[in-house]
């Protein structure tokens, strides 16, 4: 049983306590291996290593800062299987996903490592005679990434390489449920060159580790990932302390079908967007929107594809539907069956623990369909993050953008439609950050922005070329070259 170790300042270490936390296969409760229970000396020895690196690391140009980003995307492509296999080992999401997860960080790494050559300012006319005006981006300094369990290979590739093709060094945290995959990630970048306290991997658990970095007064900038109400702490300590801040908080994603859809199309993608990684994606689509016209049909199908869902280890290839990460989120899932039967949902199918044979020894969750669903209901409006999506019938597009528009949460939608007028409606109308046509509530590429509006999340945008933004600062530069003393808005003729 192998016993990981903290990676600060170029060189692997134990956390100062000594303590450790045991990473575990959510399908079959195996221990995998021993990771440190980091805390705030840790994060300090972390903090101190990044800010010594940066004025290095700032100073390379930023087409040599890519190199190794390119050589990083090579090699995470070499390994794609033994990644993807680990992945699912202790996440628990089917193999094939895993390895979708990986694909999501080779996308992104080379893509980033494209920016080394593309972090352009601006030039633009200056109000005076012989006087240049520019705008040039710099690196924020030291940031720190937090990173949630579900997507452990794909989302700290989208904060790592946008950060550090753009001069910042980091301090990074994972989740304690999921170490492994960022370990092999930074194991990667090491070996493809990164020099020493640049990247400083931290492991620990959000209550100590996490707000360590949040407090550190050598991090200037955080992003994380993760529940609105975490987020929400995290946001209102770094403001308190004059930091900036990214978040991304989940969501409470719709797929609009209406009568003219193609509905075995809606359906494939349904399944998928609602069953995918049991749920627990912050773009599943806990919700789906029926017109009344296609609603009988709509709904039969969806339950009998449901029930047929198997569920079992994400190694076995022939999983529909891997566990839930640990128990409590389990437990999560359970307590969100009572609140659907107290508000007067129906459980089509689902509703409870999949128990029997080898699922015993995981945290299984049965594909659950409800109905009569509600726009205020609690199991309409809230994050579940588990297999479960709730059916609500509606009259008209109007109403089913209203639906759509009435959480708490904007961070994706789909509408299913053969009407071009309709879509294009609903491009228009729709709140959320992200929007389908024709296709489920995931599948972001690495190019395009990410992220969402209301309770999703501040702003900001992880992934493409929006992604910089959340890394570099804007300096205005002007250059005077006329001789004498010029009052931009006073002299004027």
């Amino acid at each position: 049983m192998e016993t990981y170790a903290n990676y600060i300042g170029g060189a692997w270490v134990p956390a100062r306590s000594g303590r450790t936390f045991a990473n575990e296969n959510p399908a079959t409760g195996e221990v995998l291996g021993f990771f440190p229970d980091s805390g705030r000396d840790d994060v300090a020895a972390a903090a101190n290593a990044a800010a010594e690196a940066l004025p290095r690391w700032r100073a390379l140009p930023a087409p040599r800062r890519a190199e190794i980003l390119f050589r990083a995307a090579s090699l995470i492509e070499q390994r794609k299987e033994e990644l993807a296999r680990d992945l699912t080992l202790e996440m628990g999401k089917v193999i094939a996903e895993a390895r979708g997860d990986v694909q999501e960080a080779i996308d992104m790494t080379y893509y980033m490592a494209g920016e080394g050559r593309r972090q352009f300012g601006l030039t633009t006319p200056s109000e005076m005679p012989h006087k240049f005006a520019m705008a040039i981006r710099q690196p924020k300094g030291v940031v720190g990434l937090i990173t949630p369990w579900n997507f452990p290979m794909a989302i700290p590739s989208w904060k790592l390489m946008p950060a550090l093709v753009t001069g910042n060094t980091v301090v990074f945290k994972p989740s304690e449920y999921a170490p492994l995959s960022a370990f092999n990630l930074v194991r990667i970048l090491i070996e493809a060159g990164l020099p020493p306290g640049v990247l400083n991997l931290v492991f620990g658990r959000g209550p100590e580790a996490g707000e360590a970095i949040v407090d550190d007064p050598r991090i200037t900038f955080i992003s994380f990932t993760g529940s609105n109400t975490v987020g929400k702490q995290v946001a209102a300590r770094a403001g308190a302390l004059g930091k900036g801040v990214a978040l991304e908080m989940g969501g409470k994603n719709a797929v609009i079908v209406l009568d003219d859809a193609d509905l075995s199309l809606a359906l494939d993608s349904v399944v998928w967007s609602a069953f995918g990684t049991s749920g627990q994606r912050c773009t599943a689509a806990s919700r789906v929107i029926v017109q009344r016209g296609v609603l009988e049909e709509f709904q039969a199908r969806l339950i009998a594809r449901a029930r047929a869902l198997r569920l079992g280890p994400g190694l076995d290839p022939q999983t529909d539907v891997g566990p839930l990460i640990n128990a409590q989120q389990l437990e999560k899932v359970e307590r969100y069956m009572e609140i659907a039967r107290e508000e007067g949902a129906g459980i089509a199918v689902g509703g409870a623990r999949a128990t029997g044979g080898d699922l015993d020894r995981g945290y299984y969750f049965q594909p659950t369909v409800l109905i009569d669903g509600r726009p205020e209901m609690r199991v309409a409006r809230e994050e579940i993050f588990g297999p479960v999506t709730t059916i609500i019938p509606v009259d008209t597009l109007d109403e089913a953008i209203a639906v759509n528009n009435s959480v708490p949460f904007g961070l994706s939608s789909a509408i299913f439609t053969r009407d071009v007028n309709k879509a294009f409606t609903a491009i228009e109308a729709l709140s959320t950050g992200l929007v389908y046509i024709n296709h489920g509530t995931i599948g972001a590429e690495v190019h395009l922005p990410f992220g969402g509006t209301y309770g999703t999340g501040n702003g900001h945008r992880e992934a493409g070329w929006a992604a910089l933004e959340s890394y570099t600062e804007w300096k205005a530069v002007y250059v005077d070259y006329s001789g004498r003393l010029q009052r931009a808005q006073i002299d004027r003729d």
